[in-house]
This record gives C-alpha cells, structure tokens and sequence, in this order.
C-alpha cells in the first residue's frame, strides 16, 4: 500500500465508510469503535461482514454498545457498501446448485448450534426455553414476555380442551408443555436436535401431560391434528424446502384446522442468510421473506391474519444477552473468550439488526381454503 495516498489506504477508507454511518474511531459516545489492532481495517475491506465479526471475536476491536454500533450499521446501508464478499458469492453458488437443508444436512445444521449444551440454553432462556422471539406488548421479565407469546399463538389459533396439536420444530418442548398445561391439549413435538429431544423427552415425562416430543425431522411428521404450529422452524429449512414445510401442514392438519407460522422474515428475499451467521451461529439458515412465504402457501392455504410482531425481538436478544453474560463465569470451564465474544456479537448484532428493522417477525395465521374464517386477529 505504499503507493497508496493516505485517503486510500484501508485504515482512511475503513473510517470514512463507518463515520458515514455516524460511528467514531476511539470516539467516546456509545457505539462508537476502539480499535486495538491495525489489522482490522485490511480484514473488513477484504472480507467485509465476515471480517466485521470475526475480528471482533479475535479482540481487534471493541465498542461499549454493540447492538448500538450495529443498529448504526445497517441504517447506514454499510451492508451495501462494502458488498461483494467472494464467500457470500460462494454461499448464493452453493444454494442455487444443492439442497442446503435436505435431511442429512439439516440434522447436522441443528446439531452445530442446539447441540453444544443445554446448559449454556438453561442459563439465557426463560424456565420454560423458548429459544425464540418473546412479546412485550404487557410484560416486564423475560418469563412474563414468553408466556404471552406462548398464549398469543394459542389464542390465535383457538386451543380448546382434548385438541391433537403438532409442534413442527418443538425445540425443548415449552409450546407443547404449555398448550397441553394451559389448554389441555394432547401434542406432538419434532425436532432435530438430540440434545433437545432429550431434555424435552424428560421435562414431558416428568409433567405427566400428553406430550410427546419426538427425535424426527420435519418431513417424518405423520398423522392428523386440529391444529398445527411452527414457532421458529422456517428459519432453518431454506428456501428450496418452504413449499415443502406448508404441503406438510396441509398433509397433516385437519380440514377445518387451523396453523400458524411463527418465522423471523428478511425484508428480501434470500437464498442464504448472512456469512457470519451461516458460519458460526446457524449453518445454513436463511429467513424467508414474505413474497417467498406466499408463493410456498399459495393455493394450500387461505392467509387469515399476518402479525408483524418484530419489535419485540430486540427486547428478547437484549434479556438472553443480559442472562448469558451474567452466567458466563458459570460456564467459562467449557465456553472459552473466543465462543464469549462469538456469542457477543451474535445476539447484540443481532439486536441491532433487529432493531433497525432490517428483519422481521411474521405470525402467519393459515386454514385450508374452504373454511370458515377463524377468530383470529388477537393482539
């Protein structure tokens, strides 16, 4: 770079593009960026997002408010600017040419993230570890936001006593716990996660409520149900599945049954998610958005009600960091500083993502065309 003029070279280029944003170097406001290695500026023009989040898990840099510095980000469209990372380029080959998420690729997919301990989830999670977006429209805690989350979707598609429910995608099983506790309902759960399956199968044993949570994928799902939900599922299926995911609840939802889709949703429409993320976070998981969401449903399903609930998950990856943090001297004998800054950075980068609003947090209410609409809209 020696022929470069001092404007051109990466630590001016770097700094331009983020004060652009209104982010400072070794400024003193919150979001502004520190950097402890020189290192970083060639690695973020080189390897762009990636190299964003991956030396700030090598310690090159660091910011008193992460979610901050990265709500800033993405509202200055940096995403953008500094686009044509050859991985994303290999990311968008590779989807167009395979199946990313066929079985054998989804269970390993699954095993990378809810598979490295159920301790770690124990400790961010509410008691009931609901792994996804909670709602915050009446609550204070963490735990009162995932209950009314938990009793929104029942509302929304209407739980009475003595109903078969499928949970596609049951995580640790607390839908299925709860909507056969508060419901008196009798649930199905899958997933593909041993780690989940396992801790799900004990915790229905031990309630002895009709729940059965079963190590299956989804495409295994089998019988007939009063309703169907997915909460957090069609994250990870990728877009060459989604078509599959909604014949799927068609194929096993009665015909005056009602389901609904719980899915965070990009703003566009992808078919990979984000280097970073697909790297160290959820390997092959891409959001939907809602153009691909409705060519997956069209002619299976009637749309009833779509709940755009995505402010409120900016709030719930602030309360999992908030707990991850303040349980990570617990769980440094197996989390070195490296995974503490990898998950750093995942849950406030993606907090403020979130809350720039460069995704979303889709409740797609669905019936089978012909019948009566259902009361619904709840909120």
């Amino acid at each position: 770079s020696a022929g470069l003029s001092a404007r051109d070279k990466p630590e001016a280029l770097v700094r331009e593009l983020f004060e652009s944003a209104d982010i400072r170097f070794d400024g003193s406001r919150p979001g502004d960026i520190v950097v402890h290695d020189p290192r970083f500026y060639e690695r973020v023009l080189r390897d762009h997002s990636i190299g964003f989040g991956e030396s700030y898990m090598d310690g090159w840099w660091d910011t008193d408010a992460l979610d901050l510095t990265v709500d800033k980000v993405m509202r200055g469209d940096l995403k953008r600017k500094i686009a044509g990372s050859w991985r994303l380029k290999v990311l968008g080959a590779q989807a167009l040419l395979f199946n990313r998420q066929d079985v054998a690729r989804a269970r390993a997919s699954v095993a990378a993230h809810y598979d490295i301990g159920n301790d770690l989830y124990e400790r961010m999670l509410d008691r009931r570890m609901i792994y996804t977006c909670a709602y915050w429209k009446d609550a204070k805690t963490l735990e009162e936001a995932q209950e009314a989350k938990l009793e929104l979707v029942c509302q929304k598609v209407g739980l009475r006593p003595g109903m078969r429910v499928l949970d596609l995608g049951c995580g640790w099983g607390g839908f299925a716990l709860y909507a056969a506790e508060k419901h008196g309902c009798e649930v199905v759960g899958v997933t593909v996660s041993r780690a989940q399956a396992e801790l799900g199968q004990r915790r229905a044993k031990a309630s002895g409520l009709p729940v059965d949570i079963r190590l299956a994928d989804y495409r295994e799902a089998s019988g007939r149900f009063d309703r169907v939900v997915s909460i957090g599922m069609m994250e990870h299926v990728g877009p060459k599945n989604y078509r599959t995911v909604m014949e799927i609840v068609h194929r096993t939802m009665v015909d005056d049954g009602v389901a609904l889709i719980h899915t965070i949703a990009n703003n566009r429409s992808m078919i990979h998610g984000t280097a970073f993320v697909e790297k160290y976070i959820f390997p092959n998981a891409v959001a939907p958005s809602i153009a691909q969401l409705g060519r997956a449903t069209e002619g299976l399903f009637v749309l009833e009600d779509l709940h755009n609930i995505g402010e409120h998950y900016d709030p719930t990856l602030m309360a999992w960091w908030e707990r991850f943090d303040a349980a990570y001297p617990e769980l440094r004998h197996a989390y070195d500083e490296r995974f503490y800054r990898m998950w750093k950075f995942y849950l406030l980068a993606s907090a403020g993502a979130s809350r720039s609003r460069d995704g979303q947090l889709y409740h797609l209410v669905l019936t089978k065309i012909g019948r009566k609409q259902p009361d619904c809209r709840k909120s």
